[in-house]
This record gives structure tokens, sequence and C-alpha cells, in this order.
């Protein structure tokens, strides 16, 4: 019989193996972009959501806020790399106004994640606390990063 941690270490290998997959995506998108040296009728905002999501489940996963969370923590550091490279990318290829925009977004997630870090440091004093807020917010984002993708209906 299986250990209830085993299995809990099993899911969530399996799990980070599909986040991996899900990071990996846009992988056909960036090719197109980067032979026809132009982002075209493509949207950043799905690329800016899902950095922003793995900044926070990033956060979520140190040991000062979720003790034990390497499978997170790991997963989420591998996301960044790889939507940092997309946007990178985008950013390169983008018109003059749509990278604006872009480094505004940026400007303003990393104030964010600035404020939601020393809020949550200074203001939640344990663990418990500082998992149940940084927790909330991921999920709030995870539902943003999902619901990107409709923004090309706009």
């Amino acid at each position: 019989m299986v250990s209830a941690d085993v299995a809990r270490n099993i899911v969530g290998i399996i799990g980070n193996v599909i986040s991996f997959g899900l990071f990996l995506s846009p992988v056909p998108t960036f090719w197109r972009i980067y032979k026809a040296k132009d982002v075209e009728e493509f949207k950043p905002d799905p690329y800016l959501a899902t950095l922003m999501n793995c900044l926070l489940w990033f956060f979520y996963g140190l040991p000062v806020v979720h003790p034990n969370s390497t499978l997170v923590l790991t997963i989420n550091g591998i996301g960044l790399v790889i939507e940092g490279a997309y946007i990178i990318m985008f950013i390169i290829y983008a018109a003059k106004n749509t990278r604006w925009k872009m480094l505004g977004v940026l400007a303003i997630e990393a104030a964010f994640m600035a404020a939601v870090v020393a809020g949550v440091l200074v203001g939640a004093h344990t663990h418990e606390k500082r998992s149940m807020i940084v927790g909330i917010l991921c999920v709030i984002f995870g539902s943003i990063m999902y619901a990107s993708p409709l923004t090309i209906m706009v």
C-alpha cells in the first residue's frame, strides 16, 4: 500500500508535468512570431497574466510563506523563465505602442508584487496567515490567467 505522503508527491509531480506542458503550449505561436518577425494580431495579455500568476505562486512556495512547497516553487520558477522568454520575444517584435503598454503592465505587476511581499511579510506573522493571504491571491490571479485569452474578443 502506498502511503499518503508518497501518493501526494506522485500527484504533485504529475501536476508539475501538466503545468510544464501548459507553459510550453505557446511555443508554436512564438515560433510563428519569430519567423514573421512580427507579433501580427496576437495579444500579450495571456503571457503577462501567466507571469503574474507564476510570481504569486513562486512567492507562495517560498519557505517563509508556505514551508515544504518545493514542487510549487520549482514549477513556478520554471514558468517564470519560460513566460519571461515569451514576453521578451513579444517586446522585441511588437509595435512601439504595444511595447510601451507591455512595459507599463510589467511595471504595475512589479509594484503589485513588491506591495504583496512587503504587506505579507510585515503584516502576517504566521505561516498560516501568510499562506491564506497569498493563496487567495493565487486563486484570484489563476482565474484571471485562465480568462486572459478571452481578451482577444475585445
